[in-house]
Parts: C-alpha cells; sequence; structure tokens
C-alpha cells in the first residue's frame, strides 16, 4: 500500500497534488511520502513484537537525510556500508548505538571512524577485516562488538546481482568454516563477538529462501554456543521483495516474514535485528517526468522523457520493472496504445519500457514511475552533465526539497583544470 492515489483526475501524493510540485520544483524529480515510509516501517516493528528486536532500515535504499530522521524518529536504527553513509546517520541525528556497520570492504578509515563516534556493531565479512578491526580497536583503546557474517549457500531466487547469499557470492564467510572463525574472533582481544549476520539478496518473492538460511543460523547458534561462545543477537539482514506491478503475485507481507523469524529462531532467546530497505522506501517514492516529444518510428512510437537512465538507472542496470502512470487520470475507457518509454540519454540502453500501454500523452504531460523510492535517487549520477533531480518529501498537505537540483555552474565549477592548460 502507499499513498500515492487519483483525487479528482489527478495524482496525489497524500494530500499534494504531483502538478502543484512540478509546477513548483520542474522536472524530473524524485516524490516520498513520510505516512507511506512509517507505514511500512511499523508493518515490521509490529511483525518482531513481543522478541527483542531492532528494525535497522538499509539506507543504501534511500539516504536523504530526511528519510533517516523521519524512521529514527519513529524508532528505526540504521544500517551503513560506508562511511559516508555512517556519517550521514549521525548527521541525522541517528545515535552510534543504533547504527550498524556492514560491508565487504571497510576501511581502516571508516572502522576508525565508526569506533571513535560509537557503533552499535560491525558485520564482519572476512578474516582479515577481523584483523584490522582488532587493531584499531586496541589502538583507541576500546573494544569492538562484532558479528560474524556467514554465508550459508542458500539460493535467494532472486536477480543475480543482488544475490548474496550464494557460495559463490563475495558476501561472508562459508558456514562451514564459523566454527574456526569464530574461535579466532574470540582470540582477539580487541573484539567482542556478540553474535551471527546472514544476508542472502535482496527482492526475495518467497519465504523458502529465508528458512532455510534462518534454519542453518539455528543449528549454527546452537553449536557455537556449545563452544562457548555467547551468541546473543542475531542480524537477518533484509531483502524482503516489493511488488514493482500490482499485476503481480504479491511478495510475503512483513507479519508472514516475522512469524517464520519467531517459528526459525525464537526459541534461542537472542535480540533480533532486521535490515529491510526496499520494502520500507520502494512503494514510498515516485520518479516524475515530464513527456518532451511524441516520436513515430519504424513499427513504433516513442514517448521521449526529460528524465532519464541517470535519475533512475534500474531499467537499464536490472532490466527491472516500473508501473508508469500518467498524473492526469486517464477517462474511463479510454483507449491506450504501445510505446517504447525512453530518455534523452545517448545510449540505447536509456530506455525505461517497451511496447507499454498507456493512454494517449503530448508534449508536456506528466508521469509518474511508481515503485521509485528505493534505489532511485541513490543511484543516480549527473552523466551527460545531467544535473541530480530534486528529491521532494511529502507529510499530509505540505512538501518540501530535500535535495535541490545543482545548476549547471555548480556541476561544471566542481571541475579543476590544472595550470598548464
Amino acid at each position: 500500500m502507499d499513498h500515492f492515489l487519483y483525487r479528482d483526475g489527478a495524482l496525489y501524493a497524500e494530500d499534494v497534488p504531483i502538478y502543484e510540485i512540478a509546477a513548483a520544483v520542474g522536472t524530473p524529480f524524485y516524490v516520498y511520502s513520510t505516512a507511506t515510509l512509517l507505514r511500512h516501517f511499523q508493518l515490521f516493528d509490529n511483525a518482531l513484537d513481543g522478541m527483542d528486536h531492532l528494525v535497522c532500515y538499509a539506507m543504501k535504499a534511500a539516504s536523504n537525510q530526511a528519510i533517516l530522521k523521519t524512521l529514527a524518529q519513529a524508532g528505526a536504527g540504521m544500517d551503513v556500508v560506508s562511511g559516508g553513509e555512517y556519517l550521514r546517520a549521525k548527521a541525522a541525528g541517528v545515535p552510534g548505538d543504533k547504527i550498524v556497520f556492514s560491508g565487504v570492504g571497510k576501511t581502516a578509515d571508516e572502522i576508525r571512524a565508526a569506533l571513535s563516534g560509537g557503533i552499535r556493531q560491525f558485520n564482519v565479512e572476512s578474516e582479515p577485516e577481523m584483523e584490522v578491526i582488532n587493531a584499531i580497536a586496541l589502538e583507541l583503546g576500546v573494544v569492538a562488538p562484532i558479528t560474524v557474517r556467514v554465508n550459508p549457500d542458500v539460493d535467494a531466487k532472486t536477480h543475480a546481482k543482488i544475490a548474496t547469499g550464494k557460495s559463490e557470492n563475495k558476501f561472508g564467510i562459508p558456514i562451514a568454516r564459523a566454527s574456526e572463525v569464530y574461535a579466532h574472533a574470540a582470540s582477539l582481544p580487541g573484539l567482542e563477538v556478540i553474535g551471527i549476520d546472514v544476508h542472502i539478496g535482496s527482492q526475495l518473492t518467497e519465504l523458502e529462501p529465508f528458512e532455510l538460511a534462518y534454519t542453518k543460523v539455528a543449528e549454527l547458534t546452537e553449536k557455537l554456543r556449545s563452544e562457548g561462545h555467547n551468541i546473543r543477537r542475531l542480524d537477518l539482514g533484509g531483502g524482503l521483495g516489493i511488488p514493482y506491478t500490482r499485476a503481480n503475485d504479491a511478495p510475503p507481507l512483513p507479519v508472514e516474514y516475522g512469524a517464520l523469524i519467531k517459528k526459525t529462531l525464537g526459541h534461542l532467546g537472542c535480540e533480533i535485528e532486521i535490515e529491510p530497505g526496499r520494502l520500507i522506501a520502494g512503494n514510498a517514492g515516485l520518479m516524475v517526468s515530464k513527456v518532451i516529444y511524441v516520436k513515430s518510428g519504424e513499427g513504433r512510437d516513442f514517448l521521449i522523457l526529460d528524465g532519464a537512465m541517470n535519475d533512475l538507472i534500474r531499467p537499464a542496470m536490472y532490466e527491472a520493472y516500473h508501473d508508469i502512470v500518467a498524473v492526469q487520470e486517464p477517462a474511463p475507457g479510454v483507449e491506450q496504445q504501445p510505446y517504447d518509454i525512453v530518455g534523452p540519454v545517448c545510449e540505447s540502453g536509456d530506455t525505461f519500457a517497451k511496447e507499454r500501454n498507456m493512454p494517449p500523452l503530448a508534449p508536456g504531460d506528466l508521469v509518474a514511475f511508481r515503485s521509485a523510492g528505493a534505489y532511485g535517487a541513490v543511484m543516480s549520477s549527473e552523466y551527460n552533465t545531467r544535473p541530480l533531480i530534486p528529491e521532494v518529501l511529502v507529510h499530509g498537505d505540505q512538501f518540501a526539497v530535500i535535495r535541490e537540483r545543482p545548476s549547471f555552474d555548480e556541476i561544471i565549477n566542481r571541475d579543476t583544470i590544472p595550470e598548464w592548460l
């Protein structure tokens, strides 16, 4: 469910008409719904009711500070995967003891910053990383809380580029080596081993892969405890998918996911962390774009938009589907026709959809890409010297620009020409 609905023939974000935002900030732009963000967070929080738990928003999905602050005020922790994300979370007012640091390539500088500024835990991905964290913790005179990410070799049944839990993926340590690695971690005086971390991928639409992975984690917890490790926290990652098209079978609900966690892991008495990102932010955001031209081609027609692959790269990168709707609601029974929907970037890959049925549209009309709140703005670029597009947050009948569109002068003036030129 989201809060982007037609009202009086126009698409609204909560109580604000999309066309009003477009008139104020120009197109293209991203717009997020506060009510949707909070509703989706609450669904996860409620799903784990009765268990000691923390929902850590995976901020790589959408990391604007206004979004982080909205969720943090509702009680969310943060899952970060870089030093920059850590500093963003802190800038948004998230305390260090609610920030989990994940990622396979943490640098010494990032580790030092997190240990100095406060951290809930590091989710450690390798033995070399473990050694670096230990050395920096000893240098700073602190003890670093860690979990070790285990790779359960479970097929997440998702896109190959976002699967993370199979043996050939770069993440974590093989679960078969866990006893050896945990014993080594326990021998390092700068570390405190507090739990286990697992994450098998993103956009999962079935519960079976989670059940397979969590069953393995339950067995590992009991084994490590028998070997003397005080395993008291289980970080289960994120990955629950969203419906990118309303015609799709809906992925499992957070309440069903929570019931699975209780069933597979509830008997262990561990604190549970989960790290949803896409399901919190995905359907909470739209990308809004304007039709520049309607072009007739050989055997097909094109809608050429002012939004492009640099603004929303998911279709080009993952062959991802987004519902694309007219901001002006089509009249009932209006005849639709197929268009290739494309952007102005000089690449054939700058294609959002092929032969997508749309109502009649003309230059100047607005369209909205649904389910664009996750991995939209955060993956955008200035390719072709196209400015990063604004982000807007709606709260009831109010809206605010939470990231401005830079001017061309601001972009160009970031370049520095050497003195010999």
